[in-house]
């Protein structure tokens, strides 16, 4: 699976473990390093030029959010993608972001509609296979643009934290053929339903858009037995 590779420059002036994690936990995320890859500590001490420390306090952190497996005296690999966390988070998005454009469509339903479609048309500009990042982190924005217009913006740490499996599942369907074009689809259909200021139809156009990647999880798993977990 190729993929583009972001480099993170490291700010010396800052503490350089949380910059170590948030490069790792991203390349993880982008599946740039694909699960059962094997991190060497001595590699990435020699990578960013630092000393064990930091390394290994980025490593524990990715351990505890699920992204790596740490097997003491042996080595560290990325995690497999975990169905059933996968599943939660799926579930979690639902319950916050169903509620939130259903308020917004009742609140301010023109004026939601406008962000949204700015954060859409810049979207339609990078859907393209060689900018998934781009097209990935717009995708993001989109949704944030709903915690932060419900006043919730605390929540999206949260949700992000706790979806790190379902993104990984979702960067495995992004490539596949017609998955860009639906989620612009469904986007469109999003910001429509907005505008319109029936909130059912904005709620029954976001379940749509979210229970994409879940709905088709048997084709991912097929294609990619070696990166999941059931």
């Amino acid at each position: 699976m190729k993929v583009n590779r972001t480099e993170f420059p490291l700010d010396r002036t800052r503490q350089v473990a949380p910059q170590i994690l948030e490069i790792l936990r991203s390349r993880i995320l982008s599946m740039d390093l694909t699960p059962t890859t094997v991190l060497s500590r001595v590699s990435l001490q020699s990578e960013f030029n630092v000393s064990q420390t930091p390394v290994r306090d980025a490593l524990m952190r990715l351990e505890e959010e699920g992204l790596v497996e740490v097997y003491p005296q042996y080595a560290t690999v990325v995690a497999k993608i975990d169905i059933e966390h996968a599943k939660r988070a799926h579930f979690l998005r639902l319950s916050i972001e169903l509620e939130a454009v259903h308020r917004l469509t009742l609140a301010s339903p023109t004026e939601t509609a406008q962000v949204l479609e700015r954060v859409l048309r810049m979207q339609e500009a990078v859907a393209s296979p060689v900018q998934f990042d781009q097209f990935d982190s717009l995708d993001r924005e989109f949704h944030r643009t709903l915690f932060e217009r419900n006043g919730i913006l605390g929540l999206w740490t949260t949700v992000r934290r706790q979806s790190v499996h379902l993104d990984r599942l979702r960067r495995l369907n992004l490539p596949m053929p017609g998955k860009l074009e639906t989620v612009l689809a469904d986007h469109r259909a999003i910001v429509e339903a907005v505008r319109s200021g029936e909130p059912e139809k904005a709620v029954a156009a976001m379940r749509k858009h979210l229970s994409g990647t879940l709905s088709i999880t048997d084709i991912i798993c097929a294609q990619y037995p070696d990166f999941v977990r059931r």
